[in-house]
């Protein structure tokens, strides 16, 4: 029951702010909308703000901002169909952007939570070179041979640059004072680099938390844009893909290991559905961003009947691959 309830905030934290940002930027646009919808399928619940109906309905798989003349043409001069080509890309890139910034909310917060790991020592292990050179817990380093430390990061590359037969001259702060201590590292066989006995400690400053959190996200969506070119070079398999039911699997799994791990594991999925949403496929938003472009080039003989009949075979296909996944992920919980 847990795993479900997780999973369902996981759809809804991915969709809700998706819709908004359409939302928002259609409005800001002048496009009337329709109706903004959480869930699909049957209604339970609308409520009429203005010109906008705001509902609930029963699936919580998806939502979507619904503008006039979005799939069709419209006489009104506030539709969509009659709004700059400019305007329409940013009405389309305002939900994957909402995407890309939960996932950057999400590991964040999951850094608020756990700390980050700064060049204040959490602690110095007895007997080594780090102890020996004085070096205690509540040190903070500043300076490794002549190198600005700022962060924990910076204190391992300056100890993974050093020579054999060489001391690091460490400079640190106690107590306000600037002390300084020179220590020779000591090569681990276990973990193959050279160590000097000494544990990070952690903050939980808002400033270095959210500069973690994005440069975090960064990384990790540049790992995933990897992993996709390396998927597609040696061919996808069965394993590589999975769909809502495989999904509920792996936040039961992740949510097992803590609320960190559950929030890093919906900005993955957040970046993943940020980056889905943006190949030019018919029917997602990269696909009609992908039209925008095609009517520009072509001077208007890609028309509006053209786009709709290609949007039609983008959603059957989507909609094919939604059930092979779904098929892939049960079969792979009887295995």
């Amino acid at each position: 029951m847990k795993t479900a309830i997780l999973f369902v905030i996981m759809l809804l934290v991915l969709v809700i702010p998706h819709e908004w940002g359409h939302l928002i930027v259609a409005k800001l646009c002048g496009v009337k909308v329709n109706e903004f919808s959480v869930g699909m399928g049957p209604l339970l619940f609308k409520r009429q703000k203005g010109e906008t109906q705001y509902s609930v309905r029963l699936l919580p798989l998806g939502g979507y901002c619904a503008m006039e003349g979005e799939e069709e043409s419209s006489d009104d001069p506030r539709a969509y169909s009659n709004k700059s080509n400019l305007q329409k890309v940013a009405i389309l890139l305002a939900g994957v952007t909402m995407n890309v910034i939960i996932a950057i909310l999400a590991v964040t917060i999951a850094y608020t939570i756990g700390g980050v790991p700064s060049n204040t020592l959490g602690g110095v292990d007895a007997g080594s070179p780090a102890a020996a050179g004085g070096l205690q817990a509540g040190d903070k380093i500043i300076e490794i041979d002549g190198n600005a430390v700022n962060s924990w990061n910076d204190i391992l590359i300056d100890i993974d640059a050093y020579h054999e037969g060489d001391r690091l001259e460490i400079v640190y702060k106690r107590d306000g004072d600037a002390k300084t201590a020179f220590v020779t590292p000591e090569y681990n066989s276990e973990t193959e680099r050279y160590m000097i006995g000494i544990s990070a400690g952690v903050t939980r400053d808002p400033l270095t938390c959210i500069t973690y959190g994005a440069r975090a996200t960064w990384d990790l969506g540049k790992m995933m844009i990897e992993a996709f070119q390396s998927m597609f070079k040696r061919g996808i398999s069965r394993d590589d893909v999975a769909g809502p039911v495989g999904l509920v699997r792996v936040v039961g799994q992740a949510s097992s290991y803590g609320i960190e791990s559950y929030l890093m594991l919906l900005a993955l999925v957040s970046l993943n559905l940020a980056l889905f949403n943006i190949i030019p496929i018919p029917g997602l938003d990269g696909g009609k961003i992908f039209f925008i472009i095609l009517k520009v080039i072509s001077g208007g003989r890609i028309n509006d009947d053209m786009e709709y009949k290609a949007t039609v075979v983008g959603m059957v296909l989507l909609i094919t691959l939604f059930i092979l996944v779904t098929y892939n992920d049960i079969m792979n919980i009887f295995k």
